[in-house]
């Protein structure tokens, strides 16, 4: 199924299946929080108050779950409830981010890899065994450090602080974006350049050959509005996996510094696990938990959606 099939077809096959229609109205609900957390963090900043997430309540501290405070607070008497709520608009800005650049580079690369072959290939494929054969994680690591201890030159400092500035983030945070969709475009990269090779010997891409249709006009046109189906379930997968890469970069102290963030929680709670504080590391648990399985729910389901042997259903 490609997305020339329209969206009423689209949802009504959705509708079909009450776990992939359930994860999909709880991701919504996820992005609509972290867009309102977002507009509402940046209006905090300009008129110079403190987020509600931030506000700390000094003789409230590890003030367990209650009616005033849902999930509890922290060790500075920060509602636990609101900082879980308010890591949403990180973890959500580091999926789309990070997704969005590895579905590019993926995409980009396997369209070239398969339509053209020969030396593009073998360049290609070269350079995708090459990032596929590194550590991930300590790529990403290492990425972030680079931002955070200033072991970059103020040449290359300045353009990052400038985008970072621009996406609302630290530059800690803007690395581990960066990483994170560097390391992950390799999957959908084979998958684009396999499905390119096979859907370029269709007899609609030849005919637009013979009819004197340009390459490009045949790879946007023709190629890639049949791979997108491809793109759609890896956005979905990839966003979860991200998610769960900045929660563990966070909890090693190397991504998000201010802002809140599950990882953040869950470092600063394990630590009071012994005192019968468990309210904070499982309100960012539970929360992070929910998103990631949504997404995983999503993909399967869209990945039933969108495959041939169920079009005719």
């Amino acid at each position: 199924m490609s997305l020339r099939h329209n969206s009423g077809a689209f949802f009504k096959k959705l509708c079909r299946s009450k776990s992939t229609l359930l994860a999909f109205a709880v991701v919504m609900l996820y992005v609509v929080t972290a867009i309102g957390f977002e507009i509402y963090s940046v209006a905090c900043q300009y008129s110079k108050k403190t987020p509600v997430y931030a506000v700390e309540h000094t003789g409230e501290i590890f003030a367990p779950p209650s009616t005033k405070h849902w999930l509890g607070t922290d060790y500075l008497g920060r509602d636990c409830f609101f900082r879980a709520a308010g890591s949403i608009a990180t973890a959500v800005k580091v999926g789309v981010t990070a997704s969005v650049i590895a579905a590019v580079i993926g995409v980009s690369l396997g369209l070239l890899s398969g339509y053209y072959g020969g030396k593009t290939d073998s360049v290609i494929m070269w350079l995708y065994s090459t990032f596929a054969a590194m550590p991930t994680l300590l790529f990403i690591l290492a990425f972030a450090l680079l931002f955070t201890k200033d072991y970059l030159a103020q040449e290359l400092v300045m353009p990052l602080k400038v985008c970072a500035k621009m996406l609302n983030t630290e530059p800690g945070m803007l690395a581990v974006y960066l990483a994170i969709g560097l390391t992950g475009w390799v999957s959908l990269c084979r998958v684009t350049r396999a499905e390119t090779m096979k859907l370029k010997n269709h007899t609609f891409v030849q005919a637009a050959k013979v009819s004197g249709v340009s390459n490009k006009v045949i790879i946007f046109k023709h190629i890639l509005p049949n791979i997108m189906h491809l793109v759609i379930i890896y956005f979905t997968l990839r966003f979860a996996y991200a998610v769960m890469t900045e929660v563990l970069v966070s909890y090693l102290g190397l991504g998000v510094q201010n802002a809140p963030s599950w990882g953040i929680m869950i470092s600063d709670g394990q630590e009071r696990l012994w005192r019968g504080v468990w309210w904070e590391a499982a309100a960012a648990s539970g929360f992070m938990f929910i998103l990631v399985l949504s997404l995983n729910l999503l993909g399967d389901g869209l990945r039933d959606i969108f495959d041939p042997k169920n079009e005719s259903r």
